[in-house]
């Protein structure tokens, strides 16, 4: 859990280089929906304060922003990037390394930012747990036994293929439960949207850079985080 806190957000929990391997990223990778729900707190403290509808939802992505350090952000803008450029996967892979933000990353942190500030101060706080926590769920699904890493080196090769795939249905399915009482109809369906786009995403990537990387990781995180907030919203 500390590796976990460490990697996914700015909080300053100190871990030991030496407890930095594969035992360890597998434990941490299955925490990270426990981390979602900790900046899912972290949100509804902030949607309680007075302040107008937009105004808050800006607020509250740009605090998620700050809390993860961008990486998630950075991850989705690399990986659509990735995902619209041409030639073979080596190039998809050096267009996502090179850090410039292209014209596909800047409509999706556009869409997807935007739709995130509409959506939090319209759901309520058990939806907002429920797609943050979905979120971090999400590394489970990406990192599952039999994904392979894109490259050899990087978050990607460090935690791909470590969960079992009973890691991945526990969390699921109790985001499903969880999701009934958000709304008997909308949680669940949320819930199952979210994990089948991330199956996508997932295939997808595979298909188009040969694994995964820590940049679709990131993809992953943000896509589940706003279809739950989108189907819970209406």
């Amino acid at each position: 859990m500390r590796l976990a806190l460490s990697w996914l957000t700015v909080l300053p929990v100190r871990v030991g280089s030496d407890e930095v391997d594969a035992r360890a990223a597998r434990r941490a990778i299955a925490c990270a929906p426990l981390v979602g729900l900790l900046l899912g707190a972290a949100v509804v403290a902030l949607l309680l304060l007075p302040l107008p509808g937009l105004v808050a939802g800006f607020l509250v992505v740009g605090f998620l922003a700050l809390a993860t350090r961008g990486m998630h952000l950075d991850g989705l803008a690399d990986t659509a990037d990735g995902l619209g450029c041409y030639g073979p996967p080596e190039r998809a892979l050096a267009v996502m390394k090179d850090g410039g933000a292209g014209p596909f990353a800047v409509v999706a942190l556009i869409v997807v930012l935007g739709a995130q500030a509409a959506a939090f101060p319209a759901v309520t706080w058990p939806a907002v747990l429920l797609a943050l926590t979905a979120g971090r769920a999400a590394f489970v699904l990406c990192c599952l036994r039999g994904v392979p890493a894109a490259r050899p080196e990087g978050l990607g090769a460090l935690v791909a293929g470590t969960q079992p795939l009973r890691v991945a249905l526990t969390w699921w399915i109790a985001l499903a439960v969880a999701g009934f009482f958000v709304h008997p109809w909308h949680g669940p369906l949320a819930v199952a949207v979210a994990a089948a786009l991330v199956l996508l995403l997932i295939r997808h990537t595979r298909k188009r850079f040969g694994g995964i990387t820590g940049d679709v990781l990131g993809a992953a995180c943000e896509t589940a985080t706003v279809t739950v907030l989108a189907i819970t919203a209406l």
